[in-house]
């Protein structure tokens, strides 16, 4: 037998063997953890009846990213149509219940976009009405935090009678107001408020955040973030915001930031990874670099030209572009990434580090006021990755 011939019967077998290389071993986990794999037909029976990849949307997430790298995208197809079937999440979209029961979870979006693709147009909608929920869920959770953190310092020096409920100035306004007290309730009923003004900007003087997000398979909780946090900050009159996508391509999602659950079906989600281009992209899009903030999201596994990369990235602090690195944008905020080249990027002066959904708002603004980052993440408990790779 032939030594590919041989190979090619370890894979389609499945299980460990220790006869399989690194790459092959992967190869091998990914096909026996959608299809089974050992020693009698009546174990890959029950391994099929009930779906190797279980509920685990981070690992569909992940094993989607895998299954693109092994496999042209006709083979692709196929094995994303069985893993949608074998996960059973076509039955569950279709039932009613299904839908109103469902908890907030990124990572029910990102297992439902990786099979986006193989699902029949009824399941389709019902998938689009799962993930607005959670959209829904996570906007009513992030939206007031990142508003009230970007949308600008307030002006002590001020008052005015017609505050946001954040700026009231409650001791003066209590004080105005002592004579509307209630006794039969025991509080007061205020007739005037009293409050700060916030600090106005013009719209020419604007401050650009450019949201750079890597949408391969296992980014893709933090390309779900990223666009709920662009898509509050694009509704914010106190800066603008842009929000680009890529793997191996681009794709702008800069006018569809009304609606976050737009954004995310417009993401398309690869096996490769091509930083060096994106970054090319959206540094053509940089009007003002003085007043533009960079936040590139990416594991820095680069599958591109790495010396570009590193040429653009200097280009750019060189030119006065605040640029941010994130590792993750994760509720768990310990990635997977490229300690060298993240290393290398972290010596040409920017910070890269990850970060939670719950840090993101003050982050930005800190980034916004163009405060000492590695001081802001030493404060914040932050690990940043070290200039020197270890």
């Amino acid at each position: 037998m032939s030594e590919e011939r041989e190979r090619r019967w370890r894979l389609a077998l499945g299980g460990e063997d220790d006869a399989l290389n690194a790459t092959d071993t992967r190869l091998s986990g990914a096909l026996t953890a959608l299809y089974g794999g050992g020693a009698d037909d009546e174990a890959v029976d029950k391994k099929k009846s009930r779906g190797g990849l279980g509920g685990s949307a981070p690992n569909v997430a992940r094993w989607m990213g895998d299954i693109r790298s092994y496999f042209p995208s006709s083979v692709v197809q196929i094995v994303q149509k069985d893993a949608f079937e074998r996960l059973g999440l076509q039955r569950m979209l279709l039932e009613p219940e299904f839908l109103a029961a469902v908890e907030a979870d990124v990572n029910l979006i990102a297992t439902l976009m990786s099979l986006r693709n193989v699902m029949p147009e009824k399941t389709k909608d019902t998938a689009r009405q799962v993930i607005a929920k959670v959209v829904a869920d996570l906007m009513e959770r992030l939206e007031r935090k990142t508003a009230e953190a970007i949308r600008g310092s307030v002006d002590r020096s001020r008052r005015t009678s017609r505050p946001r409920f954040s700026d009231i100035d409650w001791p003066r306004t209590i004080r105005a107001n002592l004579r509307h007290y209630q006794h039969e309730h025991r509080t007061i009923v205020p007739e005037r408020l009293i409050g700060f003004m916030r600090q106005q900007r013009r719209m020419v003087d604007l401050d650009e955040v450019v949201l750079c997000v890597d949408q391969s398979g296992s980014m893709m909780p933090s390309v779900v973030y990223a666009s709920i946090f662009a898509a509050v900050m694009a509704s914010l009159p106190v800066v603008k915001t842009k929000l680009v996508c890529f793997d191996t391509v681009i794709v702008d999602l800069t006018e569809e930031l009304s609606d976050p659950v737009e954004v995310l079906f417009g993401v398309q989600l690869g096996g490769g990874t091509d930083i060096n281009q994106a970054v090319a992209y959206c540094a053509d899009k940089i009007e003002r670099p003085s007043k533009s903030h960079f936040i590139l999201i990416t594991d820095l596994y680069e599958g591109g030209n790495v010396e570009e990369l590193l040429t653009r990235v200097a280009r750019l602090i060189g030119s006065g572009v605040n640029v941010i690195v994130l590792l993750a944008l994760s509720d768990q905020g310990r990635p997977a990434y490229d300690p060298n080249l993240s290393a290398r990027v972290a010596a040409l002066g920017a910070p890269v580090f990850a970060c939670t959904p719950d840090q993101f708002p003050d982050l930005m603004a800190a980034a916004l006021r163009r405060q000492d980052i590695h001081a802001w993440a030493a404060k914040e408990d932050i690990k940043l990755v070290s200039s020197h790779a270890e």
